[in-house]
């Protein structure tokens, strides 16, 4: 860090607004670069991702995913007889492990020298932070990073009968049946876990398909995949109201008039930046028409000593994108080494039954570039699958440019999807060529060797092929 950011003119040289990922990792980076920093987080630290996101719900995924493993096993000889699953149980391990993760990132910031205030914070100036006891704080530098919070449908009458997603991680029973409204992430992967459980599960969805801005056969894909799982799907629908019936019974009325009835109702209608009530009107920071803080290529806002990471921005709502937004802002204010985050290649996966891993470009984006495409895609029967009796199959699709023959695209439905993207994003930021791949040796019997064995090339409104690709070697 130069000198003159070491000088005490300002109480701190960084103050972070907001625990969670990104402003964790801004914080104990700007730290290590030698920068007086204090955090502020109202709640707890760990932000959405660990203590009401990703973390508690992929734990909640995997307790979901025993109930299939339990079928599948059938037929390699195993008799499982007496299963038996216990909410609570999985809520309170669930709970231990939050406890454990956020007392990992408390630690980590004290390693780093980082003060932790636990309480609410607010912009006063450029320069200035009002903490809720009244504490003024100046910082050379601040840093919003206060993510966003799920929409809570407060047109709907009877909107606090319903949860969020915020909810769901702290119901006190597993619900016999649940309608979720929305057709994103969120509302698929909460309908699949709970759908595996055991709970009755309707999906209400005002548009006509589900992930938007996902490949399109991706999306056909899921939705009979999730429908064969026992899911319902009530399209161009939305929920006009909800109604107490008493004894944990709701009613759900649709825009159409027919109603519903189930134990539990959960909105997963979007997420909102968490901008309201910060200050940042006081010192004239840019939001956009979503409420999001508007910055540059750097994070930082049109005022110069403010800037902001993470969700609160809505770029790119990922707990991995934010973590490394916090990263390249620290180095670049604080350690004198610039960088930007490359948004080009971010691998996602949606963990519903079956997952869904992709990174790149669908196949819609890649044509609105104007490039001619080769796709390559298949459908097939895992080994597994031919013993368990499983009716899911796996989906894999490449997209490739023909002119350069660079891999733009990679989109997976089944079992492992999540794991195998991951190392496909690689493949994809050095800009493998199908060539690559093809000479890329596959490990059988996997599904994942279908990615270095796909040859024949297909129009998008081929059907896809049919193989069985674990249970005969690509010869």
């Amino acid at each position: 860090m130069s000198s003159s950011l070491a000088e005490a003119d300002y109480d701190v040289d960084l103050f972070v607004i907001g625990g969670g990922s990104g402003g964790v990792r801004a914080a104990r980076i700007a730290a290590n670069h030698g920068a007086r920093v204090r955090i502020a987080e109202e709640y707890r630290l760990g932000g959405t991702c660990v203590i009401r996101g990703c973390v508690p719900k992929k734990l909640l995924v995997y307790a979901a995913r025993f109930a299939h493993e339990f079928e599948d096993a059938a037929g390699f000889g195993w008799t499982i007889e007496g299963a038996r699953f216990d909410w609570p149980t999985l809520i309170a391990n669930k709970d231990k492990e939050i406890d454990r993760l956020e007392g990992a990132y408390r630690s980590n910031l004290e390693r780093s020298s980082v003060e932790i205030v636990r309480q609410r914070a607010t912009v006063e100036g450029p320069h200035e932070v009002r903490l809720a006891d009244g504490t003024r704080v100046t910082a050379r530098t601040i840093l919003i990073a206060t993510g966003g919070h799920p929409n809570l449908g407060l047109d709907i009458p009877g909107r606090e009968l319903g949860i969020t997603s915020n909810e769901a991680f702290h119901l006190e029973r597993l619900p016999k049946s649940i309608v979720i409204q929305g057709g994103g992430y969120i509302a698929l992967e909460f309908a699949s876990l709970f759908a595996g459980l055991g709970s009755k599960v309707t999906v209400v969805h005002r548009g006509d398909k589900v992930l938007r801005g996902f490949d399109e056969q991706v999306r056909e894909r899921i939705l009979g995949e999730l429908v064969e799982g026992g899911i319902a799907f009530e399209f161009g629908a939305t929920i006009d109201s909800i109604a107490d019936l008493g004894e944990g019974n709701k009613r759900v009325r649709l825009n159409d008039g027919r109603d519903l009835f189930a134990d539990e109702v959960m909105l997963a209608i979007g997420r909102t930046p968490n901008t309201t009530g910060l200050g940042l009107d006081k010192v004239g920071v840019q939001l956009n028409a979503a409420g999001a803080v508007v910055v540059d290529g750097q994070s930082r806002t049109n005022i110069p000593s403010i800037y902001a990471v993470g969700d609160v921005t809505d770029r790119v709502n990922l707990t991995p994108v934010a973590i490394r937004e916090g990263h390249a802002f620290a180095d670049t204010v604080f350690g004198g080494k610039p960088w930007s985050v490359n948004y080009d290649v971010i691998p996602t996966a949606v963990f519903t039954e079956p997952e869904i891993g992709v990174v790149g470009l669908t196949e819609a984006e890649a044509r609105a570039n104007g490039r001619r495409l080769d796709i390559y895609k298949t459908d097939f029967r895992s080994l597994k699958a031919t013993l368990s009796g499983s009716k899911s199959r796996v989906f894999m699709k490449l997209i490739v440019d023909q002119a350069s023959d660079r891999v733009l695209g990679v989109h997976l439905i089944g079992e492992g999807s999540a794991e195998i993207v991951q190392i496909a994003a690689i493949a994809l930021n050095l800009n493998a060529t199908k060539a690559d791949f093809d000479r890329t040796m596959a490990l059988h019997p996997s599904s994942a060797e279908e990615l270095v064995t796909l040859r024949t090339k297909h129009a998008s409104s081929d059907p896809i092929p049919e193989v069985s690709a674990e249970a005969t070697p690509a010869i």
